[in-house]
Order: C-alpha cells, then sequence, then structure tokens
C-alpha cells in the first residue's frame, strides 16, 4: 500500500532539525563570541603587564580556542539543564545558583579536558600534576574567579529570556529587522 505524499512530513521533520541545529549553532557563536572577548580582554590586560617586565605576550589565539572549548562545555551543560532543575524564589537567586553550578561543570569538564590533552601528548599524571602545582594559588584563584563574573551576565541574560521569552529580550537588545537605528519621534 502506497503511503500518501511521505516526503512532506520528511522536510518537515527535516526543517525542524535543521532550524534547531541552525538555533544551537547560533547560540554557540553567540557564547564563543562573547567568551572570546571577556578572555581577550583579560589577555590583552595580562600582555600589557607583562610588556611593563619586558616580556612579549599575546596569545589571543589561547583566549580563541579557550572560549570555543567552554562554549561548547556551556552549551553542554545548558542541554542538561545544569542549574535548571531547583528553582529559586527569584529571578536574582536563579542567576547566582545557576551561575555557580555552571562555574563548577566548567572546572570539572575542563579538568578533564587538561587531563585528556595531557595524556594524548604523552605526559604522565604525575607531570600533568606538577604542571598543576606549579601555578600559583592566587592566580589560580584570579581566574576562577573571573570565569565566575564572565558567567553571570551569561546566565541573567539566558535566564531573563527564559522567562520573559527569546523574541522579548532579542527584541530588547537588538534592533527589529528594517527599522534601522532610529528611535522615533520627531
Amino acid at each position: 500500500m502506497e503511503h500518501p505524499a511521505p516526503h512532506a512530513h520528511e522536510s518537515t521533520g527535516g526543517s525542524k532539525v535543521k532550524a534547531k541545529l541552525h538555533e544551537e549553532l547560533r547560540n554557540y557563536a553567540v557564547v564563543a563570541a562573547y567568551l572570546y572577548i571577556c578572555f581577550g580582554t583579560v589577555l590583552l590586560y595580562e600582555t600589557a603587564l607583562l610588556r611593563e617586565e619586558g616580556v612579549q605576550f599575546l596569545p589571543h589565539g589561547l583566549a580563541a580556542v579557550k572560549a570555543l572549548i567552554l562554549g561548547k562545555f556551556l552549551l553542554i551543560g545548558e542541554a542538561l539543564g545544569v542549574g535548571s532543575r531547583r528553582r529559586a524564589r527569584g529571578l536574582l537567586g536563579a542567576i547566582a545558583w545557576k551561575s555557580v553550578l555552571l562555574f563548577v561543570f566548567l572546572l570539572v569538564l575542563t579538568a578533564l579536558e587538561e587531563l585528556l590533552v595531557g595524556w594524548a601528548h604523552g605526559r604522565s599524571f604525575a607531570q600533568m600534576l606538577a604542571e598543576f602545582d606549579g601555578q600559583s594559588a592566587l592566580e589560580m584563584l584570579a581566574k576562577c574567579l573571573l570565569l565566575l563574573l564572565v558567567l553571570i551576565p551569561l546566565v541573567a541574560v539566558t535566564e531573563l529570556s527564559r522567562r520573559l521569552g527569546p523574541d522579548v529580550v532579542k527584541g530588547m537588545l537588538l534592533p527589529a529587522p528594517g527599522r534601522g537605528h532610529g528611535g522615533g519621534g520627531a
């Protein structure tokens, strides 16, 4: 028996998957760009400090790689519902709770990533531990606090968007297509 128009259903399903993929890639690009700007700014500051000491240092490629990796980790955390299962009473509580949980999630995944990269480069666990131990505790604390501070606005926009609707926040932040930059009013 022949089914009527089987391709119509497949194309609808295919277009939904395509739209979802497009949305995920757009989200990834936005998150990675935001992280790159934040990490790049920190590296620029670090470069300025090191130049005062005579050290030439400008690894913005590192900022881009880190932004891409952490951006993907954040989207994985979002997909897993990290910080979303427990409902905080207010928006501020939800932002704080989710920021802290995503921060811990990123720390764990980053540590695992570092172990895998070290293993792929043939380093032993003892060598990787020695590299970690060689870092200043104050520097590690500063980097962790910066990462947490970078997460807070990102989580705030995400939570606002979830509560108000994605088009509401998008409309507040970006001009509507075709309306230009004018404010209206004479």
